[in-house]
């Protein structure tokens, strides 16, 4: 009988002692205070850009560029490269302090290159474009453009876009003027250049019956070869030009920016457009 009280009593306890430990551990733990840290307005703040500090104190600004593209970049009969975007780039450069370096590249592979930061900035007439705004940052516009058509002086049969039908025209490659020419309806053959040097030769031998290229550019080919080639009224598009930074680098577009527009107000933009244009191309911005 004491045997079986005693059994009782301790099967009593085991289940009091399980009770009680089971509520201890369901009871609620008290809420850990939050580590102390960044406020949430920090955080959600990116990193301060240091693009223009890292060019200054490399003292150099590293710019990519077609180097056959007059007159914003070409090179002379010394095979030295030189321009109007040279000039301006150079000017810039001596009064930020540095120096302008410049590296020539394939045109459809540019942009990448400029991701890839195989240089700084691009800076060779690049037109501002949705589909390129949404790879790099522009800077505000430097110069306005328009795809425009050339044909040889003694063509008779071409004097508007309409006539191009059933001819061959000629562009280069990834330019905004490939661009303009494809929206040309009935074209027979569009061929694209990695150069518009090599679609103006085309064309002066009569490989081509037309180019698609912008206004300035056209203009400067005119000067050179008086009388041989002959621009269309049509215009395809108008097309600001700006320089192009990689998207995250906000201090340097900004450094740019605040300096060619410097230079447009004191009149050093002025001098070097009316060498190359022989006009103050600012007006048309």
């Amino acid at each position: 009988m004491k045997l079986r009280r005693l059994t009782v009593a301790l099967l009593l306890l085991a289940l009091v002692v399980t009770s009680v430990l089971a509520s201890g551990c369901s009871q609620p733990q008290p809420q850990q205070p939050e580590p102390a840290g960044e406020d949430p307005a920090q955080k959600a703040q990116a990193p301060a850009d240091d693009s223009w500090e890292r060019v200054k104190a490399a003292g150099k600004l590293v710019a990519g560029l077609d180097d056959a593209f007059a007159p914003f970049g070409f090179r002379d009969d010394k095979n030295n490269i030189v321009g109007f975007d040279i000039d301006l780039g150079n000017k810039m450069a001596e009064r930020l302090g540095i120096k302008m370096e410049w590296q020539p590249a394939q045109w459809s592979g540019i942009v990448m290159s400029l991701k890839t930061k195989k240089f700084d900035v691009i800076w060779s007439g690049m037109s501002i474009t949705p589909e390129r705004a949404a790879e790099v940052n522009f800077t505000d516009p430097y110069i306005g453009a328009a795809q425009i058509i050339i044909t040889k002086a003694d063509n008779k049969d071409i004097n508007s876009k309409e006539d191009l039908a059933g001819k061959v025209v000629g562009t280069q490659l990834g330019s905004t003027g490939e661009v303009a020419a494809k929206k040309v309806e009935g074209l027979k053959e569009l061929k694209a250049f990695d150069i518009f040097p090599d679609a103006i030769n085309d064309l002066n031998t009569g490989r081509l019956d037309a180019v698609v290229i912008d206004d300035i550019t056209a203009r400067y080919y005119l000067q050179e070869k008086p009388g041989a080639f002959r621009i269309l009224d049509d215009i395809l598009s108008y097309e600001p030009m700006g320089i192009a930074v990689r998207k995250e680098d906000t201090s340097l577009l900004e450094t740019i920016n605040n300096e060619i527009k410097a230079m447009i107000a004191d009149g050093t933009y002025a001098e070097i457009s009316e060498k190359w244009f022989g006009e103050d191309m600012s007006k048309n911005l």
